[in-house]
């Protein structure tokens, strides 16, 4: 039994998904905001960093660009620098304490993670 396979059209490629085969190019991109609980955790990390803290804050529910403006203002909050990237803000140093009261201060429910 041979199948007939169709040629790909001009506005659609195919993908490797099981979930939707295939993908309009010109639709736009689900959105990328995080959905949880509602509670953002604030982390001290030091694994795979070479010993040195980071702190790790999960849970924002903000678009990659409001993250990134957060994060901008969190780092110079703590006079450290950081990063915004899939939905985490990473700020060089242990800086929960900071970190929990501005973020407790913006109206967010915050719980300290991890030990």
């Amino acid at each position: 039994m041979s199948r007939r396979l169709r040629p790909p059209q001009d506005d659609a490629r195919l993908v490797y998904s099981s979930e939707r085969g295939r993908v309009d190019r010109d639709a736009p991109p689900p959105p990328r905001a995080t959905r949880g609980d509602g509670i953002v955790r604030v982390k001290r990390e030091v694994a795979g960093r070479r010993g040195k803290p980071v702190t790790t804050i999960h849970g924002l529910p903000l678009a990659s660009d409001d993250l990134r403006a957060l994060a901008g203002e969190l780092k110079r909050r703590c006079g450290s620098g950081g990063s915004a990237k899939e939905g985490v803000i990473e700020i060089q140093g242990d800086h929960r304490d900071v970190v929990v009261a501005e973020l407790e201060g913006r109206g967010y429910t915050v719980k300290r993670a991890g030990g």
